[in-house]
């Protein structure tokens, strides 16, 4: 993967106490639409969720929401996104987020988010796939996570043979940038891999 067609961003239903929250979502939105890359998301019209999505579409980008049947009127469904696909469960939601996205942004949110996060996180520490995942540390919320990640690895929960790979950026000017590199690394280590071991 040397291409970043579609960034899955996790993010809250709510907006968050500090405006700069609901500011930063906009900026990722436009320019996520400036680079031609579609946005994946879960389908809400609320908090960040909806001004990320709003921005990609304003700023003439694509979108799709992933949404369960049973948050349609609770998150409120973006009805403007191009796609909106309406799954079952939680379980489905996520993987259809997966399989859409080549990459991955965490923005401020609450359970939800962590929890989304924390699994592709997962997932690439035990080799299960190499997409991107980038956490936007806007204006500080995700330094107690990191901060709890550095003190697993202290105590020896997070070992130097399965780390967890995370990009980290504080400003969403340099998101796409990041992201690109990441794919790009990613797919040059893929093209010598090949040429190392005839088999693959």
């Amino acid at each position: 993967m040397t291409k970043i067609r579609n960034v899955c961003v996790y993010c809250g239903s709510a907006p968050g106490a500090d405006p700069l929250f609901i500011e930063t979502a906009t900026a990722l939105g436009r320019a996520l639409a400036a680079a031609d890359i579609g946005l994946v998301y879960g389908g809400g019209d609320h908090g960040l969720m909806g001004a990320v999505a709003r921005a990609v579409l304003e700023a003439g980008g694509r979108v799709t929401g992933i949404i369960p049947s049973f948050l349609k009127k609770r998150e409120s469904m973006l009805e403007a996104a191009q796609e909106l696909i309406i799954v079952e469960d939680m379980h489905t939601r996520k993987r259809l987020m997966f399989e859409r996205a080549d990459a991955f942004v965490a923005l401020p949110g609450g359970v939800g988010t962590l929890e989304e996060l924390v699994e592709q996180l997962t997932w690439v520490q035990l080799g299960q796939h190499g997409k991107p995942v980038l956490i936007a540390d806007i204006g500080g919320f995700w330094k107690p996570l990191l901060s709890l990640f550095a003190h697993m690895r202290e105590h020896g929960f997070i070992r130097e043979q399965f780390e967890v790979r995370y990009l980290v950026s504080e400003k969403i000017g340099d998101v796409v940038p990041m992201l690109r590199q990441a794919a790009e690394l990613a797919g040059r280590a893929g093209v010598e891999k090949k040429a190392l071991d005839p088999r693959l």
